[in-house]
């Protein structure tokens, strides 16, 4: 698996291709807004019926980090379920999945907004985290050094048929892709986060192999 490195507040992170950030000297994977059971809440308030494989396909993703990284703990920064009728409507195969993954392992939910109280399915559930001087967050605020999740930014460059989910990097915030199999995205040219990320901020894209590009180079206009 292909990373990039950067550096924040000192410390040394890996943002994968795959989406997740792993850091070395913590031995801490960290994803965000897995949005598991996405299908069967749409389904459940009414929507279209959608494809009901995200949620194994979510899973067989996570597992497939976990493997390659061997972690001690895991950080799901929010928005790891749909929302609670979700976590708690979890099927069976999908329940002993996640135990499976949280075997031997701290495990933390962070509180998102679609998933905003605890949940029964082991590990330990926080609003927030700090470790190591770094605060570990669902949504971005102006407390920094922090990571963050909620936006699910995107970005696409000459030559792509379509956006990839990225990392957004600056000096003092970093901001993760969604995890999940079937989430959407927020354009890096949005001023929502254009006016977020400071001027040196790069997009570090997700695929075959983690891309870094300049945000200047993808058309936004930040403070």
């Amino acid at each position: 698996m292909s990373h990039h490195v950067l550096v924040l507040a000192g410390q040394t992170l890996h943002a994968c291709a795959d989406g997740s950030l792993f850091w070395p000297d913590q031995g801490l994977l960290c994803v965000s807004d897995l949005h598991l059971g996405k299908s069967e809440r749409i389904a459940r308030r009414g929507g279209g019926l959608f494809p009901p494989y995200e949620t194994q396909e979510t899973l067989a993703r996570l597992d497939r980090a976990i493997s390659e990284n061997d972690p001690s703990c895991v950080i799901c920064l929010g928005d790891s379920f749909d929302d609670l009728d979700a976590a708690s409507g979890l099927a069976e195969d999908a329940r002993l999945h996640l135990s499976r993954l949280q075997a031997g392992r701290d495990w933390i939910w962070i509180e998102g907004n679609h998933d905003p109280g605890p949940i029964d399915l082991g590990g330990t559930h926080l609003s927030e985290l700090a470790i190591g001087g770094l605060a570990f967050r669902h949504i971005a605020t102006p407390a920094v050094p922090e990571i963050s999740g909620h936006y699910h930014p995107k970005a696409r460059v000459s030559g792509m048929v379509s956006a990839r989910p990225c990392f957004l990097a600056d000096k003092t915030r970093l901001i993760l892709p969604a995890f999940g199999a079937y989430t959407g995205g927020l354009r890096v040219t949005d001023p929502v986060l254009a006016t977020m990320m400071q001027a040196d901020a790069i997009a570090v894209l997700t695929g075959q192999r983690a891309l870094p590009v300049p945000m200047a180079a993808l058309g936004t206009g930040r403070r």
